[in-house]
């Protein structure tokens, strides 16, 4: 591995071999998502607390201060949306030239597998982790489900992982699931970040998911509706990096976001 890789990967990956990323993305496909319609204000007081935030160049450039010195994962897949026929009919949409233009420390893109689209949504990953090596830049493969929520088990999460490093990705953000997430990870040669998914009903249970997937053998998340869909999104992003980066458990996370929101800490 080249230095320019390996200095990009240690800037998202932190030396305790840890990472929580924020992605602001959802906009690419959902457009003015809640809670992002102004993605800049949205993220500012939650930068301190994040190793890096995923982004698409559009909102980059429009909504983040360039004196910014947070790592950038470009999101670099698109082409659909919420409203269309297909969400894994997805194409590259940015050129890793622009990625080099705005300093981006890795590119990411979802990959669909199991749908209609999913030879070309791989044979894109494999075309960008050609580019992307080329320049040391290291590719983050999203496995993406579209809507069919109920795909998201072990055998078929272990699957699209395994595919995903594969075909050369360097990280590999996957969801988590409560019934064999070890195997998950065990199948996957290189490192496993979490998504969150849809919001849900209580902090308690983003807090129990994300500990037990680190347990489980994550090297974190990147996770965005569950932090800055809440009403508390500092407390939230806080007591996430706690577990992730203090080994708190989910009941002292909890404590802890409590303490926050109240002021306490």
């Amino acid at each position: 591995m080249d230095w320019g890789m390996r200095n990009r990967l240690s800037q998202l990956i932190q030396r305790d071999g840890r990472a929580l990323f924020l992605p602001i993305d959802h906009g690419y496909f959902q457009g003015p998502t809640h809670k992002l319609e102004k993605p800049g204000e949205t993220v500012k007081p939650l930068l301190p607390y994040a190793d890096a935030i995923m982004l698409t160049r559009g909102v980059l450039r429009n909504c983040i201060d360039p004196t910014n010195t947070k790592p950038i994962i470009l999101r670099v897949s698109g082409g659909t949306s919420m409203v269309g026929e297909d969400l894994s009919n997805e194409g590259i949409t940015t050129s890793v030239k622009e990625a080099i233009r705005l300093n981006a420390s890795a590119v990411s893109m979802s990959i669909f597998i199991g749908s209609r689209h999913e030879h070309q949504t791989l044979i894109n990953l494999a075309r960008l982790v050609d580019e992307c090596e080329e320049y040391g830049i290291p590719v983050m493969a999203v496995t993406a489900v579209g809507r069919e929520l109920e795909k998201r088990e072990a055998r078929y999460l272990a699957l699209c992982c395994r595919i995903a490093a594969e075909l050369g990705a360097r990280v590999v953000k996957t969801y988590y699931c409560r019934e064999g997430f070890e195997k998950v990870v065990e199948g996957c040669p290189v490192p496993v970040v979490i998504a969150g998914g849809p919001k849900v009903e209580s902090e308690m249970e983003v807090f129990e998911f994300v500990h037990a997937a680190i347990e489980k053998g994550a090297i974190g998340v990147n996770l965005g509706r569950n932090v800055w869909q809440s009403d508390y999104p500092v407390a939230m992003i806080r007591s996430i990096r706690a577990i992730i980066h203090e080994n708190y458990t989910a009941k002292e996370a909890h404590d802890l976001f409590v303490q926050i929101k109240e002021g306490k800490a």
